[in-house]
């Protein structure tokens, strides 16, 4: 069995990072879209046509599901992926985000930190007012987060100065904050290191999803899991592979290897 995870860049990495911990029977494709990145400040037209692309790419690759690593391209996407591409589970990290946001909060109101495309869609919102009305979110858009995160993070006074201000935008008395980008989780020290707040990172919820959806595929199709002792991951940057690996080495704490530019019209 084939995963294939898409992002903007190097953020989907932290959704890959638990799908390896959660499943040992696929092997894995991933899509790092860093040549068109941020996404965050693209329109919803604009991000559909990066991700049908992406989408395609996948497929002609045989895999058996789409992960959307991201959450301006759950945001923007998922629906349009779901209606072109029927054939196979693709899965968003909202939903997964929004449900365990819910399990985390005890006061019912929610602080996001995402981008601002994210942001301005209420995306979190309506995921977790349709599972419980009563809960409060507040959504706060974070411009430069993502491409600073994209370039290798520095935990330097000037980033944190950068990264509190955002913060305060929210509401104090939150007691949850969702980690409404997938490229997030990598500066998350920095973010407990301001807040005295529960810290929500959707990639583990979705790692879960992506397990259940495997496992509902083999047993619908007879398709045998067999347990590998190392999954094979191919990397796929449409910018500077490179640089993607440097980020990512360090993100991840391993070598990166079958890292490709790919051949796409």
């Amino acid at each position: 069995m084939k995963i294939g995870v898409f992002d903007s860049g190097v953020g989907g990495l932290s959704v890959l990072k638990k799908i390896k911990e959660k499943i040992d029977f696929a092997d894995i494709i991933y899509y790092g879209d860093s040549l068109n990145s941020p996404y965050g400040t693209k329109s919803v037209e604009e991000i559909q046509k990066l991700c049908l692309k992406i989408g395609e790419f996948l497929i002609d690759n045989r895999v058996n599901l789409i992960v959307v690593a991201c959450n301006t391209a759950t945001a923007a996407a998922l629906d349009s992926l779901r209606d072109r591409f029927t054939s196979i589970p693709i899965i968003g990290v909202v939903e997964p985000g929004a449900a365990i946001a819910i399990k985390q909060s005890k006061n019912k109101k929610i602080g996001v930190l995402s981008t601002p495309l994210t942001a301005k869609s209420g995306v979190y919102e309506k995921a977790i007012k349709k599972i419980n009305s009563k809960f409060e979110v507040f959504q706060k858009g974070c411009e430069l987060l993502c491409p600073m995160i994209e370039r290798g993070w520095e935990s330097s006074e000037r980033n944190i100065d950068l990264l509190k201000g955002y913060i305060k935008e929210l509401p104090k008395d939150i007691d949850t904050i969702v980690l409404g980008c997938t490229h997030y989780p990598f500066i998350r020290d920095d973010i407990e290191s301001l807040v005295d707040k529960k810290i929500v990172d959707p990639a583990e919820e979705t790692a879960m999803q992506a397990l259940f959806e495997l496992n509902k595929l083999a047993l619908r199709t007879g398709v045998k899991k067999i347990k590998k002792d190392k999954i094979m991951i191919d990397y796929f940057v449409s910018g500077d592979t490179e640089i993607f690996k440097k980020v990512g080495e360090r993100f991840l704490g391993e070598k990166l290897s079958n890292v490709y530019q790919p051949l796409m019209d």
